[in-house]
């Protein structure tokens, strides 16, 4: 059977766990969404700790994946491979794989730390006072949202779950154990989390020893990645028993090394045929928080931007990998904020909207009566919503946000002032990791935006306004989800590599391109009062 006759015949399955749901879609080869499923996942808040429990993680995605075969009137036996990607959260796992505390020994079930807990940013901090050499591919700190930081003060703060842990490992990787047994770690996550040098297959024993965490090294790494193989690797004997049983797939389906879900998102978009290629994309996961990933033949290192990572992505290209711990959820949290929110909410949830969605609705129409650009509403307004720091290019956790030119305002129009001011300094924020990279030897072309927080028109031209890069909008729905059908694709033999794959499977739907002189020349100048109040912000924390 040829490659594309193979292509032609059923379906593959993304799995897609972020940090308040499981989702689940069906594709066709073509990388067509067939049908989808979200199920939610339960988060534990306590101050700086935010956990999970791995159980409810896999019964979420077990509910999600039957009710999208099930929307989708496909037969297991249709099903030719799963892919999975998930948040980059810290899952402990006892003897026989049972759930050990990371937090309240009252509450074993809550065994993931997850990957916005700053719960250890002392031990980063310490950590990033030895200067050992990999921290030379975080951009040249390593982050409290990290794995090893995370693993050091479980040592300290829970010596207990520590030393009878069996295993520790990434969301996704933990996914795919549970999928098919095979405790094989993606390069992905290892790589852009643990430290793992995947340029040189290995692990560097001297930076666990001298970051106090060296029994870590004992048996090959075998609590934290024996093994380590390629996204997209096709895993054990692919589904268990168990495991099919419970999702309602068949056993033996192909199941796939996994991605972080930005980078799944970046999978699903920057590869597309009609895009340029990899190196000329910016992949732009904007959701609770935003990812941004470019991709270079060569390596290259830019300070206070994760990597450069060696096929952490696209197989045997470098990753850089920046974002911003909270833009989604800074949105949010800013909104929160206004007196007129209480209101705006109770007529969002009348339309069925998102408080964001409903506002950008509501500034479309203000904007549309008064023939005026979105920037000029925003006159005055200044947010920079480092609400949870900043990690990228400054990888600063401790600053915080800031917002200037507030009034004693208290209505609707005032709050989707507020609204677009602070998808400006998103943007804005953006627009610095961007230029950081450029400085260095990364610039890109456009960039391939996806995540549930960038789906309106609204923002996307705000977006690229405000970068001044033009936007390209993928075809489907939810990359995110594709990029993890595209591992499963691979796994599945149905085509021979995660290029190939991309090229086969994506595409853009259409462009945002940025406004002329005089929006520019407001968004420069606004840029300008965001880096300056960055700066007093960053100052400010320290005192």
């Amino acid at each position: 059977m040829t490659r594309n006759a193979s292509a032609a015949y059923g379906y593959v399955i993304g799995v897609d766990v972020g940090t308040g749901s499981a989702r689940a879609g069906v594709f066709s080869m073509a990388g067509r969404l067939i049908a989808s499923e979200t199920c939610a996942i339960e988060v534990y808040r306590d101050g700086t700790f935010v956990e999970q429990s791995s159980k409810d993680i896999w019964k979420a995605v077990s509910a999600s994946v039957r009710g999208a075969l099930d929307v989708a009137s496909v037969r297991a036996e249709d099903i030719r491979g799963i892919g999975f990607d998930a948040t980059c959260s810290l899952v402990v796992l006892g003897p026989e794989g049972q759930p050990l505390p990371v937090g309240d020994p009252a509450h074993p079930e809550r065994n993931v730390i997850v990957w916005m807990d700053h719960r250890a940013v002392e031990q980063a901090e310490r950590i990033n006072r030895t200067g050992h050499r990999v921290l030379d591919h975080v951009g040249g700190r390593i982050s409290p949202e990290m794995e090893t930081p995370k693993l050091l003060w479980l040592r300290e703060n829970r010596p207990e779950t520590y030393d009878r842990a069996w295993q520790f490992l990434d969301l996704t990787d933990f996914l795919t154990w549970r999928a098919s047994g095979d405790l094989a770690r993606s390069i992905c996550t290892v790589t852009c989390k643990w430290t793992f040098l995947a340029h040189e297959r290995g692990w560097d024993r001297s930076f666990f020893e001298t970051a106090g965490l060296g029994d870590l090294a004992v048996g090959n790494f075998e609590r934290i990645g024996a093994r380590v193989v390629e996204a997209g690797s096709a895993l054990g004997s692919g589904l268990t028993a168990q495991a099919a049983t419970e999702l309602g797939l068949c056993a033996g389906t192909p199941v796939a090394a996994g991605l972080i879900d930005a980078h799944a998102g970046g999978i699903g978009t920057v590869g597309a045929r009609d895009g340029g290629g990899a190196e000329a994309n910016l992949a732009y996961v904007f959701g609770t928080s935003s990812c941004t990933m470019t991709t270079t033949r060569e390596p290259v290192f830019v300070p206070g931007v994760w990597g450069p990572y060696f096929s952490a992505m696209v197989p045997g290209m470098w990753l850089n990998e920046g974002g911003q711990s909270a833009a989604g959820a800074a949105i949010d949290q800013l909104l929160e904020f206004h007196p007129y929110a209480t209101t705006a909410h109770q007529h969002a949830a009348a339309n069925g909207q998102s408080l964001p969605s409903w506002l950008a609705d509501q500034a479309a129409k203000i904007l549309e009566q008064r023939d005026a650009d979105p920037v000029q509403m925003a006159k005055g307004v200044h947010v920079v919503p480092e609400f949870l720091g900043n990690r990228a290019p400054h990888a600063d956790p401790h600053t915080r946000a800031v917002v200037a030119g507030l009034g004693m305002d208290r209505d609707l129009e005032n709050l989707v002032v507020l609204y677009i001011a602070g998808l400006c300094g998103i943007g804005y924020g953006l627009r610095q990791i961007i230029g950081a990279k450029a400085s260095v030897g990364a610039p890109i072309r456009q960039i391939a935006i996806s995540g549930g927080a960038g789906r309106s028109t609204f923002i996307r031209q705000l977006l690229a306004d405000a970068t001044g890069v033009q936007i390209a909008v993928p075809a489907t729905e939810e990359p995110v989800l594709l990029g993890a059908a595209i591992l499963g694709a691979v796994a599945a033999g149905v085509y021979p590599d995660t290029p190939t794959a991309m090229a086969e499977m994506s595409s853009f739907a259409g462009r945002f391109e940025p406004k002329g002189p005089e929006i520019a020349a407001l968004h420069t100048a606004r840029f300008e009062i965001f880096e300056q109040l960055q700066s007093v912000a960053r100052r400010a924390s320290q005192v």
